[in-house]
């Protein structure tokens, strides 16, 4: 089983089933809701998806009809979405979970929707932290 949580704590999931398809998905849409160059999305089944949200805190946002983005309205966090098309799927977002996961993506996806600035194949240094330049007291 897997747990996840969104960044206030408000939302708390567990999730009894696997997470199939996972992917790095670089469109506009999913850049602007995660406000990051891409999201990670894998889907699960609904029925293995619990939600404990003892403040009613999920809310959701419908930019096209039947097709919504679950989200805790406290601190915003993406929990998942859902589309009345597919009743028995949710694409969920990876972050939200606190657990180790066995999957890993199969693919970059609408890479040609991807941030001008994000080049994925670049080697960047990598640090356990912040980076060495950063001033930490500055955030």
């Amino acid at each position: 089983m897997y747990k996840g949580s969104c960044l206030c704590g408000s939302i708390q999931i567990e999730l009894k089933g696997p997470i199939s398809d996972i992917i790095h998905c670089h469109c506009s849409l999913c850049r602007k809701s995660s406000g990051t160059a891409y999201a990670t999305n894998g889907f699960i089944e609904a029925k293995d998806l619990k939600v404990i949200d003892a403040e009613n805190q999920l809310a959701f946002f419908e930019r096209v009809e039947g097709k919504k983005r679950h989200f805790c309205r406290q601190c915003g966090s993406p929990v998942y979405s859902s589309n009345a098309a597919n009743p028995e799927r949710y694409r969920i977002r990876l972050g939200i979970l606190d657990s180790e996961i066995t999957e890993r993506p199969i693919s970059h996806n609408f890479i040609t929707s991807k941030a001008e600035w994000d080049d994925m194949d670049a080697e960047l240094p990598r640090y356990d932290r912040y980076e060495p330049s950063r001033d930490v007291f500055s955030l």
